[in-house]
């Protein structure tokens, strides 16, 4: 049955890489599992892949920057399951520039899609999360944001603000027993860090203890601890690394 069993978890940005990684966690451990992202063809695509390894799960295509999109995103949960457990605000991009060549569009698309949208889509659900009197609300931060990095100041800033939201969040809402937590990857193996190229990703290697770059299965590992359903864990920052910073 697994520990989340019945229960429905919703991740942005869950068409590929970590956000299909964490969903998958999900649906191991019994959960329901809605499967959104911007992309819709991908977002059925993921959604069909998990059905037929015998999954429960919907595809339900939103714009997480778009608070219309959202509710509607937000209707078709409550339509077909009728609640919301767990919420993982994944989805994010990078329009990475030093400071002074980075242009106010790459500042504002960041800032919107990486912050503002989990705002947007915590705000409804933490209503649902509200009147069920528990919820696990799981938002994807990064080691930028708790260390800053070069050239991402725009990824930096946003991810700080979302630890900041995530923090105050766990505060507003501990008396309804909903838990509000962040993790903070270092450098996974997606599309995105393939796209740096050998050199630098090796001189990154060489900061990282563990010696070598993380998975999108260790951030859903991580994910999965803190949507248990006993978890005493509220207002943190986990940091999924492999020591970076250490």
């Amino acid at each position: 049955m697994g520990m989340l069993a019945d229960q429905v978890a919703i991740v942005t940005g869950s068409g590929r890489g970590i956000g299909r990684a964490i969903s998958h966690a999900l649906a191991k451990e019994g959960a329901k599992v809605v499967i959104s992202d911007i992309n819709e063809e991908l977002c059925q695509k993921t959604a069909s892949e998990f059905q037929a390894d015998g999954a429960e799960a919907i595809a339900v295509p939103c714009n997480v920057t778009d608070s219309a999109s959202v509710a509607k995103m937000v209707e078709a949960i409550i339509a077909k399951w009728g609640r919301i457990d767990i919420l993982v605000n994944n989805a994010g991009i990078t329009r990475d520039a030093l400071f002074m060549r980075m242009s106010e569009d790459q500042w504002q698309a960041v800032i919107d899609t990486n912050l503002t949208s989990a705002f947007k889509v915590t705000q409804p659900i933490v209503k649902v999360m509200s009147k069920q009197r528990c919820g696990r609300i799981i938002n994807i931060a990064s080691t930028s944001g708790v260390h800053g990095n070069f050239g991402q100041v725009n990824y930096a800033a946003a991810k700080s603000g979302l630890i900041g939201f995530t923090k105050t969040v766990a505060l507003e809402y501990a008396s309804r027993n909903i838990t509000s937590n962040a993790i903070a990857p270092g450098f996974i193996d997606t599309d995105m860090t393939k796209a740096l190229g050998e050199e630098i990703i090796n001189k990154i290697l060489d900061r990282v203890p563990l010696k070598r770059m993380g998975t999108p299965e260790d951030i859903a590992s991580a994910v999965v601890f803190l949507a248990g359903p006993g978890s005493y864990v509220t207002g943190q920052v986990l940091e999924v690394s492999g020591g970076l910073y250490t």
